[in-house]
């Protein structure tokens, strides 16, 4: 039987791990906090190193730490818990997981063999991790193959990225720090069609085929495509909005597309 151990000194060493995981100073763990994302780490078997639970935890979270199985668990009083939680109102629960094995581009390979949407999202320089973590949920929902993370863009392993991505960061094919040529280079050899939105494009993006394979391009936040970066996809929708609204959050975008996608190809 796991032992609870009580710690009362926010600088108990554990807890100064937890803080460096949170923090992104060590990346071999991952922060995951709350009770509807660690039962999704369980649900996925993501393994839990340890939990830190509140001593003002409500009672139904004693069922999810037997459930996680960690090898240690920490009790704290409310100034040691949030010296180390992430989020506003706490649910009282948070544990340190192994990092999950980089998927790569083979499992995104692999996927596309399967999925019942064949596309994938490539997200040049997305620094939002909250953004880049509902894209990665949106595109496990609508059925894609994968998504590709350039370097240069948040973590999607990092505390926000999870919460947002709700547990499917977990299960789902991420390659990350791809650069651009490369993710290019590969679409090309997996006879993907490579397509951005662009605002002022002739083409909206329910007349395109998305029942074709396809790499859906989306840039950052702040800047988007680069003229040079738009010219070499090989396709540009637009989505049709007000006059007096300047864009669309990058995550909805990217939602739009990929559910006219998912219309298109069928998929109940």
């Amino acid at each position: 039987m796991t032992r609870i151990l009580q710690v009362t000194s926010r600088d108990n060493s554990r807890l100064k791990e937890a803080r460096r995981v949170r923090d992104g100073r060590q990346r071999d763990k991952i922060f995951v906090e709350g009770v509807r994302l660690l039962e999704e780490a369980v649900r996925s078997q993501i393994e839990i190193d340890c939990l830190f639970v509140s001593n003002e935890a409500p009672a139904r979270v004693a069922e999810l730490v037997q459930a996680a199985g960690a090898r240690e668990i920490y009790e704290l009083g409310r100034s040691a818990f949030d010296s180390i939680s992430d989020t506003v109102s706490s649910q009282g629960i948070l544990g340190l997981a192994q990092r999950p094995p980089e998927s790569g581009r083979e499992s995104i390979e692999q996927a596309l063999l399967t999925a019942p949407l064949p596309l994938v999202i490539f997200l040049l320089q997305t620094n939002n991790p909250s953004n880049l973590g509902a894209i990665v949920r949106t595109a496990e929902a609508a059925g894609t193959a994968g998504v590709i993370v350039s370097s240069g863009s948040a973590d999607p392993f990092s505390p926000k990225a999870l919460r947002a991505a709700m547990g499917s960061s977990f299960r789902f094919p991420i390659w990350q720090d791809a650069d651009f040529d490369e993710a290019l280079e590969w679409a090309a050899e997996n006879r993907l069609q490579t397509v951005a939105t662009e605002r002022g494009a002739d083409r909206s993006y329910i007349s395109m085929d998305w029942k074709q394979r396809c790499m859906l391009v989306m840039g950052s936040e702040a800047h988007g495509l680069s003229d040079e970066e738009a010219r070499r996809v090989d396709l540009r929708v637009s989505i049709p909005i007000e006059s007096s609204v300047e864009s669309l959050n990058l995550a909805v975008a990217c939602g739009v597309i990929v559910f006219e996608a998912r219309r298109q190809n069928a998929v109940a």
